[in-house]
């Protein structure tokens, strides 16, 4: 019996451990509405503060621009205005070729000349066969009047008559085809001779004497050529720029422009937007611009890059 009250004496909690553990609950408790009041206390605090308006700071607006200030500035490749390619219109052999690069022709100057003999047989051909119409139509009109003449005496019948009317008819319809035949003859005769159709430059000489010239190209680097020379006024000149489309918006025709070539940073030129392209390059999305160059010299080559700088103008 003494055992069994010594074992049940040992399940017995002492009253100081439950004191220990009574007071962790309630200063877990203490902790947690701590916490939880901390929480509930920013939380108000911020509803307070979001709805309290924030002071805006005053909007200051850009200044306008005045005049001859520098909207936008892009850089772009001197080019003519007109650049020509000289092609024959039928193929052909050249037989002098008297311009080089660099040269200055003004129009109407002889630069190809093309071998022309068969043309010319052409042409003696042709006129042999109009001299010959003329001479058929002068004896048909001979030839009419005297038929005319015995069908009044009633000596001939009207059949003769038609007949001679006839003739006279076909000798002038085959003076109409020979003129015909002569004007074409003579036509690529004259095409045998090439001349400068504007004034200006030789930039490039593309044939040589003897070579083969053709108006198509056929393929491949080493058949006929299709072009005896390009040539262009240099005292027509533009910058060809590409603007992007966010600065579109500051370009507009005939606007005042400056030009600077790289070459020549102290060379300036004036300058207006000539063109505006109605289709942009999606690619790269770009408009390009053509601005004219005013007073242009030696100084402004083509294919060398510039600098164009778009100027405001006054309101």
């Amino acid at each position: 019996m003494a055992a069994s009250e010594q074992s049940l004496s040992r399940l017995v909690i002492p009253a100081e451990k439950k004191t220990r553990h009574r007071a962790g609950p309630v200063l877990m408790g203490i902790v947690v509405f701590v916490v939880l009041a901390a929480a509930a206390a920013l939380f108000f605090r911020t509803r307070e503060t979001e709805r309290r308006p924030i002071p805006s700071a005053p909007l200051v607006s850009a200044p306008a621009p005045k005049a001859g200030d520098v909207l936008l500035t892009v850089s772009g490749y001197i080019v003519p205005r007109e650049r020509i390619e000289l092609s024959p219109r039928f193929m052909a052999t050249v037989k002098w070729i008297g311009v080089k690069k660099g040269d200055v022709v003004k129009k109407g100057d002889v630069i190809v000349l093309l071998e022309d003999a068969e043309y010319r047989a052409r042409v003696l051909e042709i006129q042999g066969r109009l001299a010959l119409a003329e001479a058929n139509l002068t004896n048909a009109e001979v030839n009419l009047q005297r038929q005319l003449a015995l069908d009044r005496a009633k000596v001939e019948s009207p059949r003769a008559l038609d007949e001679a009317r006839r003739a006279r008819d076909v000798a002038a319809a085959e003076i109409t085809i020979a003129k015909g035949q002569l004007a074409l003859a003579q036509t690529y005769l004259d095409w045998c001779t090439i001349r400068a159709p504007i004034n200006g430059t030789i930039l490039e000489r593309l044939v040589d004497a003897n070579e083969l010239v053709t108006p198509q190209s056929f393929g491949g680097g080493r058949g006929p050529s299709t072009a005896f020379v390009s040539m262009a006024d240099l005292n027509d000149l533009q910058i060809e720029v590409d603007v992007n489309e966010a600065d579109l918006s500051k370009v507009r025709l005939n606007q005042r422009c400056r030009i600077t070539p790289e070459a020549y940073p102290d060379k300036k030129y004036g300058g207006y937007v000539a063109e505006i392209a109605p289709e942009a390059n999606r690619s790269k999305g770009t408009l390009q611009i053509k601005v004219q160059v005013e007073k242009p010299d030696s100084f402004l080559t083509p294919e060398l890059t510039a600098k164009v700088e778009f100027l405001a103008e006054s309101p």
